[in-house]
């Protein structure tokens, strides 16, 4: 998972990545630092067409007010420069897998 240092960079990975999800996330934050190896793990395995960024909210505040990220973790998936999926504080990896599915299915066919 690549980190992330300025607005500049995400939005031009938004624009040209076919899939794209952005853990935003803080040093300060245990839910975050427990869920990203699993994050990791099951993007790998499931989708590893997406490219996965992180974003230390502690570090580069202006890209997460800029994201409208006003909670810790928060999680968003983009296909095609387009926010599918967006879910904050408290969410279900095996509901974002399951959310991720079909719109990967139309983007990356085989």
């Amino acid at each position: 998972m690549h980190n992330i240092e300025t607005l500049d960079e995400l939005d031009a990975l938004k624009q040209s990545e076919d899939g794209l999800l952005i853990l935003f996330g803080g040093k300060e934050c245990n839910v975050c630092h427990a869920i990203k190896p699993k994050l990791i793990e099951l993007m790998e395995r499931h989708y590893p067409k997406i490219k996965m960024v992180y974003v230390d909210c502690h570090v580069t505040t202006d890209i997460c007010s800029q994201n409208g990220v006003l909670s810790l973790p928060t999680l968003q998936v983009f296909f095609t420069g387009q926010r599918f999926i967006e879910e904050v504080r408290t969410f279900s990896l095996t509901k974002v897998m399951d959310d991720i599915a079909r719109p990967y299915s139309m983007v990356f066919e085989d």
